[in-house]
């Protein structure tokens, strides 16, 4: 269970409100997604969930544990032993090929069995490709590759489709649910897609750091069922 209880963060020494007293629950294997604009705090809801930011106030727990308490080594180990992140920006290092790209992931959590994750994500034929030589699509799922390489008990998605076209983007957001159907991690992912909430179990709605509405989703689509 992740549990964030009335958590406030402003910017630029209290000008900008980012989360206005925010209060949110995501169960242990739930797919909830985060929807809004540009500007409406979920990427910022996002980076305190996940321990990259702290909160000016307000408490997170995950599996009981308040995150807003630990100091910054204990923190570095949590988001090392439970969270994986994908980002919209591919963050891959251009002179590793992919396999090495992954193995910096696998490498975190000590996994030597890899290859079964870049296997399911159809990386096999790119093993020894740098970056450069990829698609965007690509580039992509290397990324997830790398991010489930760790093992992460929650995976943390900021727009993975957000640069990628529709076939592309329909292809890598299909991964990313198969991958998840067959972990059972629980996976929390930010978009403006508002299609993209079709896919997940519950959708947490903010506007102006603010969360206005939450619903569970009563049946999820895939992501060729969606519109785009």
């Amino acid at each position: 269970m992740i549990k964030a209880t009335s958590v406030s963060k402003t910017y630029n020494n209290g000008k900008v409100e980012a989360l206005k007293n925010v209060s949110v629950d995501i169960r242990n294997g739930e797919f909830a997604v985060i929807l809004g604009a540009s500007g409406s705090g979920k990427s910022t809801l996002m980076n305190m969930l996940s321990g990259l930011e702290r909160p000016d106030c307000g408490k997170i727990t995950v599996e009981g544990t308040d995150i807003t308490e630990l100091n910054e080594k204990q923190l570095t180990a949590f988001r090392r032993d439970n969270v994986g992140f994908v980002f919209q920006q591919y963050y891959l290092l251009p002179h590793l090929s992919v396999e090495s790209n992954v193995k910096l992931g696998a490498d975190i959590a000590r996994n030597k069995n890899y290859m079964p994750i870049i296997d399911a994500l159809g990386l096999c034929d790119k093993l020894r490709a740098k970056p450069s030589e990829l698609s965007g699509g690509e580039q992509q799922r290397v990324c997830i590759a790398r991010a489930l390489a760790k093992n992460p008990k929650i995976l943390f998605l900021d727009e993975p489709t957000g640069a990628l076209d529709e076939k592309t983007g329909r292809a890598v957001l299909d991964c990313i649910m198969r991958e998840k159907t067959r972990r059972g991690f629980t996976m929390i992912m930010v978009t403006h897609n508002r299609n993209i909430g079709e896919t997940a179990q519950t959708v947490i709605e903010m506007n102006s750091g603010e969360i206005i509405d939450t619903h569970a989703v009563s049946r999820q689509k895939s992501a060729y069922e969606i519109g785009w």
